[in-house]
This record gives structure tokens, C-alpha cells and sequence, in this order.
């Protein structure tokens, strides 16, 4: 039987692995950098920005859980350390007794507030400053690409 493995050419590696390298750097110097100023991973910054945007400062558990990409159990793990924090409490569902709400406390609402400036300046400084608009507007498009692929791969809960 013939080998009908699509081998990456020069090219196609050379795009990978430059892409898996600039990912995970720009990632960890995210996480870096709100570690220090913030005193918080990048995971528990997404989770608190969810919840300021959305309605009451809380969503559902699973819904929260979904948003940020993130398993049930690894997200009911940092939930428990952000309500040791003071920065999140949990609400049982009225109308399901299983479910759950994550609510952003004021305390958590004043920590994001106070993270965000120095946040969006680190994402400012090592992803936009460094392209064109006419490259964040391809990256953009990529991006939303593998977002719409990948989407469709995802199982629903």
C-alpha cells in the first residue's frame, strides 16, 4: 500500500514552525508579563474579561467553559482559585440544579480594570506595533479562516 501521507514541503514547514514558535512566544510573554503586573496567568485574565462583558457580570459555567476554550474541569479549577482570590463567587441556577454561574465580583471587576491598560499595551507592543495594517488585516482574515475550520470540528456540548 502506498504512503498517502501530504508531506509539508520546505515552504509549508518553514510557515509551520514559524507559526508554532511566534504563537507560543507571543503567548508566554503575555503570560509573563500579566504574572507580574497582575499577579494572575493569561487563562484567569480571559475568564474575568468573559465575564465583565457579559450580561450581570456572569455566565453559566458551561457557557464560560466554551468561550474560552477550556475543559469543565479545568475551568472549575480556576474558578476555585479566583474565588479564593475574592475575584469571582459562584451562583447555583434556579432553573437547573446542576448548573452554575460564575459572577465577576466588584473586587475582581477592579483587579481586570487595573490589569487591563498594561495588558492591551503588552498586546499592543508584541503583535500590533510589530505588523502593517495591511498585515493585521490578513492575520484577521487567517485567523477567522481557522476559527470557522476548526469550529466545525469542535464537538458541542
Amino acid at each position: 500500500m502506498a504512503d498517502m501521507t501530504r508531506w509539508l514541503d520546505a515552504d509549508e514547514q518553514r510557515t509551520w514552525r514559524a507559526f508554532l514558535a511566534a504563537s507560543r512566544a507571543l503567548m508566554d510573554s503575555l503570560d509573563r508579563e500579566l504574572q507580574r503586573d497582575a499577579g494572575m496567568p493569561h487563562a484567569y485574565y480571559e475568564i474575568l474579561v468573559r465575564l465583565s462583558e457579559s450580561t450581570d457580570r456572569q455566565l453559566r459555567m458551561s457557557d464560560l467553559a466554551e468561550s474560552t476554550n477550556s475543559s469543565r474541569s479545568r475551568l472549575s479549577h480556576a474558578i476555585a482559585r479566583l474565588e479564593e482570590a475574592g475575584w469571582v463567587r459562584r451562583e447555583s441556577c434556579p432553573s437547573d440544579r446542576r448548573g452554575a454561574f460564575a459572577v465577576l465580583t466588584d473586587q475582581g471587576f477592579e483587579v481586570l480594570a487595573a490589569a487591563a491598560p498594561g495588558h492591551v499595551e503588552g498586546v499592543r507592543r508584541h503583535l500590533f506595533d510589530q505588523l502593517s495594517p495591511a498585515q493585521v488585516d490578513q492575520l484577521r482574515q487567517i485567523s477567522e479562516t481557522l476559527m470557522d475550520h476548526l469550529a466545525a470540528d469542535r464537538p458541542t456540548s
